[in-house]
């Protein structure tokens, strides 16, 4: 088995060689100067932090959800169910997408990310200040909630920005590094006051990104992202 996945990541690794080597070369070549431009699109800059918020709450919850649904205040459930039942978060995650994608291309993507996030905070904040299967079950269906927002995110960060869309997406991949750091804030508070308070921790991330989508889909923020000169 251990050879089988080394050989299976061996012709990934191969083929995405390949590909990179046949992409064609970038029509600009953006030095130091024309990054500080970028740095100063609001659109852009606030979905650096929106996917630092976004994959910081994703990872908090998934990661300390075994422990959670552990509890006695929640379910009191040995490790194998609890492991089996956070599947279903990111199994919510997956299938949201399917539905999520029928759902952008009807509705504006900023109200869709507004609405997706307030779910998201709401469920959070419910399960936080509630017990038993009520507090499990709310942090679960978090998953179907997060199930637009990355894809969402990165394309109202990057729309109008054409030919310095490869360049604004290099930005907006370091904001993944939320991913390290929201959980251990999340682990911090957990440690002073219990899982239950901690989920506030995410809960803060969602309402961000709810005003995100708000501003985005109202248009408040620039769309004329394209870099002078």
């Amino acid at each position: 088995m251990p050879c089988g996945i080394a050989l299976f990541l061996l012709i990934v690794a191969s083929v995405c060689f390949l590909v990179r080597a046949w992409a064609p070369e970038p029509r600009h070549h953006l030095d130091a100067a024309s990054y500080a431009k970028l740095l100063r699109h609001p659109r852009l800059m606030l979905g650096v932090l929106s996917i630092f918020t976004y994959v910081g709450a994703e990872v908090s919850i998934g990661s300390t959800m075994t422990n959670y649904l552990m509890q006695h205040s929640t379910l009191g459930v040995r490790a194998a169910v609890a492991g089996s039942l956070v599947s279903l978060y990111w199994g919510g995650a997956m299938c949201g997408r399917f539905v999520g994608s029928y759902v952008l291309a009807r509705v504006t993507p900023g109200y869709v990310l507004l609405g997706c996030a307030i779910g998201a905070a709401t469920l959070a904040v419910t399960s936080s200040f509630s017990t038993g299967a009520l507090a499990a079950y709310s942090v679960i269906a978090i998953g179907l909630c997060n199930s637009i927002m990355f894809p969402t995110v990165f394309t109202l960060a990057i729309k109008g920005l054409d030919d310095l869309a490869a360049s604004a997406s290099g930005l907006l991949c370091l904001g993944i590094v939320g991913g390290a750091i929201v959980p251990m804030i999340t682990g911090a508070v957990a440690d002073r006051a219990g899982l239950s308070t901690a989920l506030l921790v995410p809960a803060v991330c969602y309402v961000w990104l709810a005003a995100y989508g708000f501003l985005a889909g109202r248009r408040i923020l620039s769309e004329e992202l394209k870099v002078e000169g």
